[in-house]
């Protein structure tokens, strides 16, 4: 009798304390915040519940500088960020990451309704803005592995380390389709192929975890270890006229389809939480006011039931020039069908606006509450009502070994051979590990920052080895090598130096620096002045191996001549031991090129399947090499 008892008080206790957290500040029982009700009665509660002002800050994304919990509380706002650099401190550890998201949370959850806010990042190979973290190559260096179901795994790692520093939601993936590499986003393009585009959005269950049966093209994120995926840049924005960032992309609809449009299709049926629209033109419509495929095509015909979010001051840069008719741009914007508005700094101006267009009926109270719904899904399915507030149990996971490891490994495969000696009877790599002398030269051999390339640390990239942590392909090849092989690094040697030193090969590591967006776009595609002096003045007078670093195909025709062998390494990230492995014969050669890669820019635009398709190297090309044993290196 006695423990018949006790076990009824208990579920009594036990019933009650599920409760309270349900319960409102007079007592109330609230349905919204029951994880035991369906999502959609859930949003329907919530909703009912929420006033105009309430609304309007759900759909408004600020920029964490200048905030304050009070700020997130008193607007109700739903959503931060960090832009590209946007750190709460330089070297910022996680637990500091998390001290600070979690302090604008409990802003988020004293406002009068509780609703947590979500913060994004752009965590695009790796959670590059944060310092210790794994750097994974850059997309175009993913597409050069073929490999899905690496790209997943790398999805899973990027996730469980921007979790780690309390982040629930990445803007990645890219599934831009670049069609013209002098546009300076290229690296952030997996291919100009969209087959390959849509084989990679494999990643998106990498970082939102794998769908539930019978829940296709519904978000889901499954659980505190995984992320909200963002595919971007709704649509076309690989295809602008003459690879100009944020410019016109003409195109019919059967080629829109075709060729820029089945990355979305896969990201959708694969989940997707969000979709950021791009800051480029369709047929001279601007993207974040284009109705027809915002809510037409993508909303109502592919049924995306995430929220749509615009792109870093996006609806500013509907008119010309930016900001010149605000009012304009939030009425276009918002009915365009965009549900998060990223109004990085002037929230004020974007809340007044929109509740003026709103309460004199220029924007019906429909199209405001289709973006909270669709708002308030992801952040149920990401489990914020319920786990709002990060821990510190994930620290550890940032840069951890097995996530270098995967990156190592990603580099490897990346790797693209595009020439070994001068015909296949005397390959030059893979190259001996033991050998009396050699030359490591070129302004990449020893720059961290360089190689891991834009969007790294800070938006634009960064110069030098005290950045962040990994390994310079320089160190790489000097712990590969054997311990009697002697390593000479010269940065930029001159010709009578290399003369002069009898080395046994030289390996020279030249490319592009670093850069994002539109401080990216360039007419000539030219390696550095100083990578061409080094080509110049090493290869031809000693047997030469010349490592690119790039984010795309650069001008290389006019020196192959001089070039024993060549590789296409894109930017790696973090981990050089990767291209060490396969230099020196530990793996095997095995990327295919993910772009064309072209004689000269004046063939611009140029990609597979075109009619006049003359490419110094075609889409797909890649030598191949075999692991070997060590051996040592005549002269």
């Amino acid at each position: 009798m006695t423990s018949r008892i006790a076990r009824t008080l208990l579920g009594l206790v036990l019933l009650f304390s599920s409760w309270e957290p349900c319960m409102g500040t007079n007592g109330d029982y609230l349905p919204y915040k029951d994880p035991n009700k369906p999502i959609n009665t859930r949003i329907m509660d919530l909703m009912n519940r929420m006033t105009l002002a309430e609304k309007i800050g759900q759909m408004t994304q600020l920029e964490r500088k200048n905030m304050t919990a009070d700020i997130v509380k008193d607007y109700a706002i739903g959503s931060l960020l960090s832009g590209g650099g946007s750190v709460t401190k330089s070297e910022a550890t996680a637990r500091e990451w998390i001290d600070m998201v979690n302090e604008f949370q409990r802003g988020a959850l004293s406002s009068r309704l509780g609703i947590p806010m979500i913060y994004g990042i752009d965590a695009v190979h790796g959670h590059n803005n944060v310092y210790k973290a794994t750097i994974f190559p850059h997309n175009v260096g993913l597409g050069a592995t073929r490999d899905p179901k690496l790209v997943k795994k790398i999805g899973a790692a990027t996730a469980l380390e921007t979790r780690a520093t309390g982040i629930p939601y990445a803007f990645a993936p890219c599934v831009a389709v670049c069609r013209d590499p002098r546009w300076g986003r290229c690296y952030e393009s997996y291919s100009e192929d969209p087959t390959i585009v849509k084989e990679m959005t494999e990643i998106i269950p990498g970082l939102q975890g794998d769908l539930p049966p019978h829940k296709t093209g519904i978000p889901y994120v499954g659980g505190k270890e995984k992320v909200a995926a963002c595919a971007k840049h709704f649509v076309g924005d690989g295809g602008t006229t003459k690879g100009i960032n944020e410019n016109n992309t003409v195109a019919d609809w059967h080629t829109l389809l075709s060729i820029h449009m089945p990355g979305y299709y896969h990201s959708i049926i694969k989940g997707v939480s969000t979709i950021m629209v791009s800051y480029s033109s369709l047929n001279g419509v601007k993207m974040h006011a284009n109705y027809d495929l915002v809510t037409k095509f993508l909303k109502d015909r592919l049924r995306f039931r995430g929220f749509v979010i615009s792109d870093w001051e996006g609806i500013d840069r509907i008119t010309s020039p930016p900001h010149s008719n605000y009012t304009h741009s939030v009425l276009a914007g918002v009915q365009a069908g965009i549900d998060m508005i990223m109004v990085p700094m002037n929230y004020t101006e974007f809340i007044d606006t929109l509740t003026s267009l709103v309460k004199n009926n220029f924007i019906p109270m429909t199209r405001i509450d289709d973006a909270v719904r669709r708002i308030l899904r992801v952040k149920f399915t990401l489990g914020l009502f319920e786990n709002p507030l990060a821990d510190y149990r994930l620290v550890k996971h940032v840069g951890s070994q097995a996530h270098r490891d995967l990156a190592r490994e990603a580099v490897r495969k990346s790797l693209v051979l595009l020439k070994n000696g001068a015909n296949a009877d005397k390959p030059m790599l893979p190259l001996p590990k033991k050998a009396s002398r050699i030359l490591v030269a070129g302004s990449h051999a020893n720059n961290l920052g360089y190689q891991c390339g834009g969007w790294t640390i800070t938006w634009q990239g960064v110069d030098g080895n005290n950045v962040t942590q990994g390994t310079t392909i320089l160190d790489a090849i000097t712990e590969i090598v054997d311990p009697s092989t002697e390593v000479v690094y010269s940065e930029n040697p001159t010709t009578e130096f290399v003369k002069s030193n009898n080395f046994t090969y030289s390996i020279v590591v030249v490319g592009e620096l670093p850069y994002a967006e539109t401080a990216g776009d360039s007419r000539n595609l030219t390696i550095t002045q100083s990578g061409i002096d080094t080509m110049s003045n090493v290869c031809g007078n000693t047997k030469c191996i010349v490592v690119l670093i790039s984010g795309r195909p650069v001008v290389i025709e006019p020196y192959l001549g001089n070039i024993d062998a060549l590789v296409a390494a894109w930017l790696p990230g973090s981990e050089g031991q990767g291209v060490a492995d396969v230099l020196f014969g530990d793996y095997e050669f095995s990327g295919k090129l993910p772009r064309t890669w072209f004689k000269t820019v004046d063939q611009l635009p140029m990609n597979v399947g075109d009619k006049h398709y003359d490419p110094l190297y075609p889409f797909g090309f890649g030598l191949t090499t075999t692991k070997v044993q060590d051996q040592i290196a005549s002269r």
